[in-house]
């Protein structure tokens, strides 16, 4: 039998969905010539379970909730009218807000328009909003400035409000779905003070996404803020970017949401498709299966070639890693499944882990982006040169270069970076992790992990208060002694570390500057 041929492979197996002008080449990832068809039954019952999924199947039985996001975008496929109503007149209030916020309408206290835009969030509240307006921002078009505060760390939230210049012009948006979410409520309550120290009010300048009868619904409520947005519970973090979470700072800041719901609605209805072939997500699927085992066994690394793709890993990385790092299957069955995202940007990554990829160890398989259109207007560099020329050759030598040294890769090719390209990608790997998950049999919609994480860092703050409440009696104690007394013998190195980390940010004295010494005492 006659060898096929690259060329051959890749016109054979290219998958090209032209309507929104996106294509998956797989012929450069290895499997079986009867791979496709072998896993052809099990396809189909991935196909059938998404199918479930979308007409409004109890998905999250965690939370006894369905999974609606590709609603957001088909609001017609929505299970009742009342989801479908809530899809529509919320879309509508949230460009009509934007509009009037634009216009001077709803304007800051004191008269003047609103000029910057503080996000408030965490994980999926943040990590989406933040590639989308990295990826579609302007700095010269947008019509508003937008900052974010993403995590509780205080040096990080001092640096974020200290650049905003503007702040007296400056629209908040607090987004939590429970409104009990630590890291946002601390964002939340740390620039309301530094609001204050400028004698400005908070509450005349915030604005609330979150559910409704939430904490922060009824904080919000009794404070008077500008407006409240709706955080439906069949919508999870980590799909919500198409939700008014991503669709709100996206339209203040002037991107067109209405592209980026088309661009993930055209997606859909080509993953929608029974023919894998003609499938990209599915595709996509199936190529990590076969990459992984099915086991997670190698890391995917996602290098797109466009400096406005820099957030994508770092989004994908939530999408999948929380969709499919799951300890148990859908039957209870111990299986530690899981896939492992990073990524970094073409060319950067040439003078970074590339060298690993070609040369290190084979512990992963690569996706590519590839966009075809500058973006901008070329410049030569070279005769008949350009700066662009040289990252597309990047892209191909390196793919080129991993190929030949037996490592595996796909290719997805868009034209260009807009907003109907971007919904497309948030609709694709939605779709292929959805697939894959049920190709492993976990649930990609629920997050114990995360939970227990949770649950975890409360313990910790209460062992805190406690170490604080003894130390406030006047005894000194070394961390074993206090332990001892709060009855948590086996929890020595975790009231040591809360010690000295209460001592290094002077809320405790201790009688040595030493961490080494363990028999140091620690007092107020």
């Amino acid at each position: 039998m006659v060898q096929e041929t690259l060329w051959q492979s890749y016109r054979r197996q290219l998958c090209v969905c032209r309507g929104i002008d996106l294509s998956l080449d797989i012929s450069r990832m290895r499997f079986e010539a009867d791979y496709l068809e072998s896993m052809a039954p099990r396809m189909q019952s991935a196909f059938d379970a998404m199918q479930a999924l979308e007409d409004g199947a109890i998905a999250n039985p965690d939370e006894n909730r369905r999974v609606g996001h590709y609603w957001l975008r088909t609001p017609e496929l929505a299970p009742n009218a009342e989801i479908r109503q809530a899809i529509v007149e919320t879309l509508s209030e949230v460009k009509a807000f934007s509009a009037s916020v634009h216009a001077g309408q709803v304007r800051a206290p004191g008269g003047g328009v609103f000029t910057d835009l503080l996000v408030i969030g965490i994980g999926g509240s943040a990590l989406g909003p933040q590639w989308i307006a990295s990826a579609l921002g302007h700095v010269s078009e947008d019509k508003m400035r937008v900052h974010f505060l993403d995590n509780t760390d205080p040096e990080g939230m001092e640096d974020t409000l200290s650049r905003i210049e503007a702040l007296s012009t400056t629209l908040v948006l607090v987004i939590s779905k429970s409104g009990g979410t630590p890291e946002t409520r601390n964002g939340m309550i740390v620039a309301r003070r530094y609001f204050e120290s400028w004698d400005l009010d908070f509450s005349s300048r915030a604005v609330a996404i979150t559910g409704m009868g939430s904490a922060l619904y009824q904080h919000a409520r009794q404070e008077g803020w500008l407006k409240i947005f709706p955080m439906w519970d069949w919508v999870g973090g980590r799909t919500s970017e198409l939700s008014v979470v991503g669709l709100l700072p996206a339209a203040l800041q002037g991107i067109d949401v209405d592209a980026l719901l088309a661009g993930a609605s055209a997606c859909d209805g080509y993953t929608r498709r029974r023919q894998v072939e003609q499938n990209p997500a599915a595709l996509m699927a199936l190529m990590w299966y076969a990459a992984t085992d099915g086991k997670g066994s190698k890391d995917l690394v996602v290098l797109p070639y466009k400096d406005k793709l820099l957030l994508f890993s770092r989004y994908l990385q939530q999408l999948i890693m929380e969709s499919l790092g799951k300890s148990h299957d859908l039957d209870g069955k111990a299986v530690y499944q899981g896939l492992t995202v990073y990524g970094n940007k073409g060319s950067t990554d040439q003078h970074a882990y590339v060298q690993q990829l070609r040369d290190g160890i084979h512990n992963f398989f690569v996706t590519f982006i590839d966009v075809l259109e500058y973006g901008a207007a070329p410049m030569n560099v070279e005769p008949d040169i350009t700066a662009g020329d040289y990252l597309h050759g990047f892209f191909m030598g390196t793919r080129q270069a991993l190929y030949e040294s037996g490592r595996d890769s796909m290719t997805i090719t868009v034209r260009r970076i807009d907003a109907r390209t971007i919904g497309a990608l948030i609709a694709l790997f939605e779709r292929a992790v959805g697939l894959y998950a049920s190709l492993i049999h976990v649930n990609a919609y629920h997050q114990p992990g995360v939970e227990a994480g949770k649950k975890a860092a409360t313990r910790i703050l209460d062992l805190q208060r406690d170490c604080l409440s003894a130390l406030s009696k006047g005894d000194r104690y070394t961390a074993e002694g206090l332990a001892s007394a709060l009855g948590v013998n086996d929890e020595e190195e975790t009231i040591y570390r809360i010690l000295s980390y209460l001592h290094a940010n002077g809320r405790l004295r201790a009688t040595g500057e030493d961490m080494a010494d363990f028999g140091r005492f620690f007092f107020i």
